[in-house]
């Protein structure tokens, strides 16, 4: 197993591990067992949490841009864009139900933690920000863009919290279903759009 795999390997175990249990509450020992390393081998890699979570937070961000950059790729209306970031809560409604979102979560637990990462993490959200904002503006909203962005954004953030709280598939749905009549009530024309079904809607 090569150096760089084996890196990659820890930051794909700790970024879980930090989803489901939590940075804090994650050790050491439970991300190199993840990974079935000896604690030397693991020090090699990693000397501190701290930069296996800056590691985790660049993944992530990396992660997002090449989503971000599909959903641009496929083309479609502005609309269906949105209705992309929109659909996640039904794509991963059984990870949101048990963990919440893995931004929100992680960018929660930094600030109560006071932690010097919080910045970094927070710009998973900047990420979506600013690719909504984008969306928007081509949507025909330019002047509201931003707001229309941090509105969804808001939304999307209480969805999920709320789910982990009620663990309730039928109020992600009926609150997806919402955000996007929402959105095509922003259609400049006034129009609402009859959109196809969503794969991941299933």
């Amino acid at each position: 197993m090569s150096g760089a795999s084996t890196r990659e390997q820890i930051v794909e175990a700790a970024d879980r591990l930090f989803y489901e249990q939590g940075f804090e509450a994650t050790s050491f020992a439970d991300i190199a067992s993840a990974v079935s390393l000896s604690r030397g081998n693991f020090y090699y890699h990693f000397k501190t949490k701290d930069e296996i979570l800056d590691s985790v937070i660049a993944a992530r961000l990396a992660n997002t841009r090449k989503m971000l950059d599909a959903w641009d790729a496929e083309g479609g209306a502005p609309a269906d864009r949105i209705r992309c970031f929109i659909h996640i809560l039904i794509a991963n409604r059984a990870k949101i139900m048990r963990h919440g979102c893995p931004v929100g979560t992680l960018c929660h637990e930094l600030a109560k933690l006071d932690h010097g990462a919080q910045r970094k993490a927070g710009k998973l959200f900047v990420l979506f920000r600013d690719w909504l904002t984008r969306q928007f503006a081509a949507l025909g909203s330019e002047g509201d863009a931003d707001v229309l962005a941090m509105h969804l954004l808001v939304r999307s953030q209480g969805v999920a919290t709320l789910a982990t709280a009620f663990r309730d598939e039928t109020f992600i749905r009926r609150e997806v279903d919402a955000m996007c009549a929402w959105l095509d009530a922003q259609r400049p024309d006034g129009r609402r759009r009859r959109s196809a079904p969503s794969p991941l809607n299933t």
